[in-house]
């Protein structure tokens, strides 16, 4: 459109000049020419548009919006059509504590109060994408600040509005889960009704007052040394069994032997034990006692 405007200027600044200027006719005559050429070229130039991949194009005419879209690729319009591109790729949007992480500048996060009156703070990110077909309408309700008007406001206010079925320590750990569907089915319908779609929805993050940390940090521990100090007597427990049986064992071994073995068979052994002494090379003399306790010399030599 600036080139029209610009091919227009020169053609009747040329037409002013050769009409004041007689000298100069001829050369505003060419000026006009190439005045014509520029008009020409702009239009052509407005007439053709290229969308590109992951785009749609709505058009307005005199500020209302068309119902048809455009589609990526190269199409011919009406010169007078202004072409708005909008993205329907996936888009995200990050809340965070965290500074220059999420999309506005400094802490982001989301302050909520839970069913026991704590407050708590949570990390989140939005993945969305446009609806195709939706962004005549989205265009003309909304505008292309749909981020800002829609994606932002509405998840705030579903994350405060659904905090305050769970308390702070369910929140933090085993009912997370079910917190971030709850947040997703809430948000979902509405995100339609404005012609988006709600991909995921991610908490990224769950932190608890610090009163809170240091309890269950405390209850933490202390579920850890009652576990370290049921090991060790469930050890204890164990050795002592392992020493009761062995007791046992040696007990029961005893009470064979003593049962089993006569004060002759005893002495039969040992006769039998001393004799295998004496046929070493480096036994010389074996003295066995004998029942009247009158020595006995086996001279082995």
């Amino acid at each position: 459109m600036g080139l029209i405007v610009l091919g227009i200027i020169v053609v009747v600044l040329s037409g002013i000049i050769a009409s004041r200027v007689y000298n100069l006719a001829k050369i505003m005559k060419q000026v006009k020419w190439v005045g014509y050429a520029i008009i020409a070229f702009g239009l052509l130039s407005v007439c053709f548009k290229q969308i590109d991949p992951g785009q749609v194009g709505v058009q307005v005419l005199f500020g209302k919006v068309q119902p048809a879209i455009l589609e990526s690729g190269l199409h011919v319009i009406n010169p007078l059509v202004d072409v708005k591109t909008v993205d329907v790729r996936t888009q995200n949007y990050t809340m965070s504590g965290v500074h220059d992480e999420g999309e506005q500048a400094g802490d982001d996060a989301i302050r909520v109060l839970t069913a026991d009156g704590l407050e708590v703070t949570i990390d989140l990110t939005v993945l969305y994408r446009l609806i195709p077909s939706e962004s005549p309408r989205l265009l003309q309700q909304t505008g292309l600040d749909y981020q800002d008007k829609i994606v932002r406001p509405l998840t705030r206010t579903k994350i405060r509005d659904n905090a305050v079925y769970y308390d702070a320590v369910s929140l933090y750990s085993k009912r997370r889960d079910e917190f971030q569907t709850r947040i997703f089915n809430s948000i979902e319908k509405d995100f339609k009704n404005r012609g988006l779609v709600l991909e995921q929805l991610l908490v990224r993050n769950i932190t608890l007052p610090q009163s809170v940390k240091t309890s269950i940090e405390s209850k933490i521990n202390a579920e850890q040394e009652a576990q370290k100090m049921q090991f060790v007597l469930q050890k204890e427990q164990q050795e002592a069994e392992r020493k009761r049986v062995e007791a046992q064992g040696i007990a029961d071994y005893q009470k064979i032997i003593s049962s089993g073995l006569s004060d002759k068979q005893l002495q039969y052994e040992s006769i039998k034990a001393n004799l295998e002494l004496a046929k070493s090379p480096n036994s010389k003399v074996i003295v066995i006692p004998n029942k009247g306790n009158s020595p006995l010399i086996i001279d082995t030599k």
